[in-house]
Parts: structure tokens; sequence; C-alpha cells
């Protein structure tokens, strides 16, 4: 059994961008959480091997549950297509073990948690990691995607929409940290910490020019110019991406 964790900081999606990732990981209580919970989209982007490193560095402290592009990087290393060419690359470019890694993540993922008892760690829903759930998702689609969640457990973390937002569904409660490396709004590294029963967003701000330089110059991604300028850059707002997930929500 896990041991209880007094305080849990909560990344999701950081999608290969390792100057935001450690910007956000050498925050004080990012550094004093006894776990850092990672709901998927580790590698998907321009820096894949250096990301994944940075996380498993913490050792211990740090759980990894699988995302979506988790899996289609595995699809590609392993010769398979992909129609993201972010996936497609780190596919290419990471290690063996890398791969391995990522291979044996699991989703969802249950530890209990000092003031909130049992917490569901997932990426788009405990029943699917690609599923889309909004925070104006309707209840009846919560409903569903909560059905083979234990009753005991009253608090889900999940990932995907890279949009923060922290709302109660029928007495549980649910966390998206938003994304550290492909924000759909505020520009930066958000994030959540759970500690003492209570749970708040939190937001790292960055140099955006130089996360975007160092990650140009330091990334073999191609046209990564491209790439920062359309996601570290956040040219893709909150509203104009509720827009296009909802009809994936079901309503």
């Amino acid at each position: 059994m896990a041991p209880v964790a007094r305080s849990v900081a909560l990344l999701s999606d950081p999608h290969g961008v390792l100057p935001v990732l450690e910007a956000v990981l050498a925050e004080p209580d990012v550094r004093a959480a006894d776990l850092v919970v990672v709901t998927g989209d580790l590698v998907s982007g321009p820096m894949p091997v250096e990301t994944l490193d940075a996380l498993t560095d913490l050792g211990d402290r740090v759980l990894l549950v699988r995302g979506n592009a988790d899996r289609e990087v595995v699809e590609v290393a392993r010769g398979g297509r992909c129609e993201h060419p972010e996936s497609v690359f780190a596919g290419e470019v990471l290690r063996p073990d890398q791969v391995a890694l990522l291979a044996a993540l699991p989703h969802p993922v249950v530890r209990p948690v000092a003031g909130f008892g049992d917490v569901l760690f997932c990426h788009g829903s405990p029943r699917d990691d690609d599923e889309v759930v909004l925070v104006d998702t309707r209840l009846e689609r919560w409903a569903e995607a909560f059905a083979d969640v234990p009753e005991e457990v009253r608090t889900v973390c999940c990932g995907h929409t890279h949009m923060p937002f922290a709302r109660l569904v029928d007495r549980r409660l649910v966390v998206n940290p938003g994304s550290i490396g492909m924000p759909y709004g505020r520009v930066g590294g958000p994030w959540a910490l759970l500690r003492d029963g209570q749970v708040s967003l939190r937001h790292t701000a960055v140099d955006v020019d130089a996360v975007c330089e160092r990650v140009v110059a330091e990334s073999s991604y191609p046209d990564a110019r491209a790439w920062v300028d359309e996601y570290v850059r956040g040219e893709h707002s909150d509203a104009v991406a509720l827009t296009v997930f909802a009809p994936r929500d079901g309503r």
C-alpha cells in the first residue's frame, strides 16, 4: 500500500517543453511536496529526451501517469504511425529505456493524500486517456466518465485539455492543473497543489522569449520556432480551445 502523501504537486502535459517544466519544478512548494504527479503527455514536443530525464531524476517523489500522446510515442517507436508530429518526433529520438518506461506507465492511478483520502489521477478521464471532459461539461457526461470510480474516491485529478480548472461534480472535486508545455490561455507554467485538504491552482511565470530561444537552440525538432510560437506563446486561447473541444464531450 502506498504511503499517504501530505502534499502533492500536480502537473500535466509538459509536452517536451523542458524550460517551463524546470521552472515549475523549482517552485518551493513543488520542491517540498511529498509527491509530484504528472498526469500524462510527457514528451510529445521539442525536447522529449531531456524532459523525461528531468522527471525521472525526481526518483520516488514522482508519479507519472500515461497520457494518450505517451501511447502514441510508444506506437511510433515500435513501428506504428501517428498523425501528430510531436509524437512522431519523440518516438524517433527517445532512448529504448525511455520508450520502455512510457510503455509501462499506468492509467489511472489511485493514491492516498492527507485531507483528501484516495485520489484518482488520470489523463483524459478515469475510463479513457483520450476522453474530453471540460469545466462546462454536463453532469450526465461526468457521471458516465466516473461510472467505474469507487464511491470512496472523492477527488479526481486529470489533464489532457490544457486548461486549468477546479470544480465540483456531484460532490466530487475535479482538478485539472492545465498544460505546462502547451497552455491554452495564460502563458507560463500552470500547476496545482493539494495540501491540508485544500486545492490551489498555481501559475509559474516564465520569460517566454527566453524559453522559446532556448528550445530553438537546443532542440532538433523540425521548425521548432514555429512550434514554440504556436504553443509556448499561447496562440490558442481558452475560448478557442473550449469551442474546438466542445463537440468531443458529447454535448
